[in-house]
């Protein structure tokens, strides 16, 4: 076995291609398995409002096994950007962590310096021990620098505070990437769930255009088709376009209707 970890997700939005990925709301490794066959880039793992304990590594473990077998990557949102957190999503074998409700440059920091064993010229903050990331300390001396390249630590901005601050926050040395939050805006801008209110698109845009002008990859929510082709035109290399649970609702929410008007 390879002592070198590649982070595929990382590979495609640097190659300026478009990462497409499905939010696997059940956290079973059958469904991360069953979504990656179907080629997608990534399963987004949210365990900011649901889901397992984000400090459960061996549940980690079971879902990243998953997504090897199929050559998928997990993306996973940690509840917190608490370092101790960080590192042991990482630990676990996780390379690709994005934290919720970022409102400061300093609160970026912090989470990208706990993923790196060198940060910004300086040493950086992640623990260096013998996890499943290391294959269990086998993986070698080229362990630590393989770990800084391909890992990829971004940010989720949805609060109007995080919209004042996003030149700053997007200025962040080796931020992987920022993904809007259009439904938490809403809130933040006191407009729960009008996502498409000017107030809350107004916000969207000033998030996607600084950190395009920063060269950060933008991250986003699709409503269909149309929106996935419109969000590609406007610069989004990582795009969620459903969940295992919608779907499920889709397919299966007005079975009994249907049965019921047809008898």
């Amino acid at each position: 076995m390879s002592d070198l970890r590649t982070n595929d997700l990382r590979q495609t939005v640097e190659d300026g291609d478009v990462a497409f990925g499905v939010i696997e709301g059940v956290y079973s490794p059958m469904m991360v398995e069953l979504v990656g066959e179907m080629g997608f880039d990534f399963v987004w793992m949210d365990l900011e409002h649901a889901g397992p304990s984000p400090w459960d590594g061996q549940r980690l473990e079971d879902l990243l096994r998953a997504a090897d077998a199929v050559g998928t990557e997990l993306l996973v949102r940690l509840p917190t950007h608490e370092p101790a957190l960080v590192r042991k999503a990482l630990d676990a074998g996780v390379r690709n962590v994005f934290i919720p409700r970022v409102e400061t440059a300093e609160e970026a920091r912090k989470a990208i310096e706990a993923a790196r064993f060198e940060y910004d010229g300086a040493p950086g903050k992640r623990g260096l021990a013998s996890p499943r990331a290391s294959r269990w300390g086998g993986a070698g001396e080229a362990y630590t620098e393989t770990e800084d390249e391909e890992v990829m630590l971004g940010v989720t901005i949805e609060t109007a505070a995080g919209v004042d601050n996003i030149d700053d926050i997007v200025s962040v040395p080796e931020l992987g990437f920022v993904f809007i939050g259009p439904n938490d805006l809403s809130v933040s801008y006191g407009h729960p769930g009008e996502a498409d209110h000017p107030d809350v698109q107004e916000a969207v845009e000033s998030v996607r255009t600084a950190a395009l002008a920063n060269d950060v990859v933008v991250g986003g929510l699709t409503s269909g088709m149309d929106d996935v082709h419109e969000k590609v035109d406007a610069g989004y290399q990582l795009l969620n376009v459903g969940s295992t649970v919608g779907a499920v609702r889709k397919n299966l929410g007005d079975w009994f209707e249907q049965y019921e008007n047809r008898t």
